[in-house]
């Protein structure tokens, strides 16, 4: 048993999963900000990354890793909805492409400011866990304490996620504000209240895949640090379907592991090129994502 889990496959598997649930975090959060105003938000990563900034920077002399990852969620809800309020309200309506631009600059502007005031190096986070893997007979098996606390973790922030919008008002009152903002107004439903509410969340689940990955030992925190795992997480979304949150959890999940396996098996610079291929037989045989209903879509 300890050869099995020590084994080349079972170190693979456990990395992809480390990996994967990050990936999934990502693809949900942006699940979440489709189904929730259907719109895409291409700065996710940089609004993540500035939230985790102004709650470990700058509380980092005086507090410990809870508060201020508490204070980055916190963050994280704010920055989302006043982004929603000032710079994404007055683009409903208009032409897709003009949100797009919006947001790619919203990126660029956030991760300047970030550098400018925090500078471009790396800064490293202290964790609640060990990031040495465990050992079976001196041999290490590829997670570590603060590995499963990031599997843990993601994990239960989809769970909250997906019952959301399975179980509860908020979660219908958001879809239905999404998909017929109108009818909503009509039937009682503060859409404007909605719309700010999914940035928010969204912006804060983001907040957490980015102190996540921050606190790696070989990441740290840099103000583009979000950017390659936003591009992952966003082929994950594309290919779980943008409706889908459980599709978000099991592409994410699944990429991890296959990303890990070809850096292993075959080259760290075919994960690319895998991805990209991936994403594009998966949009010529599933454009609306693997997981998304074809039939017609209710609220």
């Amino acid at each position: 048993m300890d050869a099995f889990l020590t084994s080349r496959n079972v170190s693979d598997l456990l990395g992809g999963v480390t990996s994967g649930v990050i990936y999934a975090l990502v693809a949900l959060s942006l699940v979440l900000i489709w189904r929730s105003t259907r719109m895409l938000n291409f700065a996710q990563g940089a609004m993540a990354v500035f939230a985790t900034y102004i709650g470990f920077a700058i509380l980092a002399p005086t507090t410990n890793y809870w508060v201020s990852m508490s204070v980055a969620i916190v963050a994280g809800l704010v920055l989302g909805g006043v982004t929603e309020r000032v710079l994404v309200r007055p683009l409903y309506g208009k032409p897709e492409i003009n949100p797009i631009v919006a947001m790619v600059g919203l990126l660029l502007v956030l991760e300047s400011i970030a550098a400018a005031i925090w500078s471009t190096s790396a800064r490293a986070l202290a964790t609640p866990f060990s990031i040495v893997d465990w050992q079976l007979n001196h041999k290490p098996v590829a997670l570590s304490p603060f590995a499963l606390y990031e599997i843990v973790t993601s994990l239960v922030v989809m769970a909250i996620v997906a019952a959301l919008f399975q179980y509860t008002k908020l979660g219908l009152q958001l879809r239905a504000a999404a998909l017929a903002p109108e009818v909503s107004r009509l039937l009682g439903v503060r859409v404007g209240r909605m719309l700010t509410v999914g940035w928010m969340l969204s912006t804060a689940v983001g907040a957490v895949t980015a102190v996540l990955v921050a606190s790696n030992f070989f990441t740290g925190l840099t103000p583009s640090g979000m950017d390659g795992v936003f591009a992952f997480g966003f082929i994950a979304a594309a290919i779980g379907g943008l409706d889908s949150p459980v599709g978000a959890m099991v592409s994410g999940l699944a990429l991890g592991v296959v990303f890990q396996f070809v850096g292993d098996y075959v080259n760290s610079n075919a994960v690319i090129l895998v991805a990209l291929g991936l994403l594009i037989v998966s949009l010529m045989v599933r454009p609306n994502g693997v997981f998304t209903r074809s039939a017609q879509r209710r609220v």
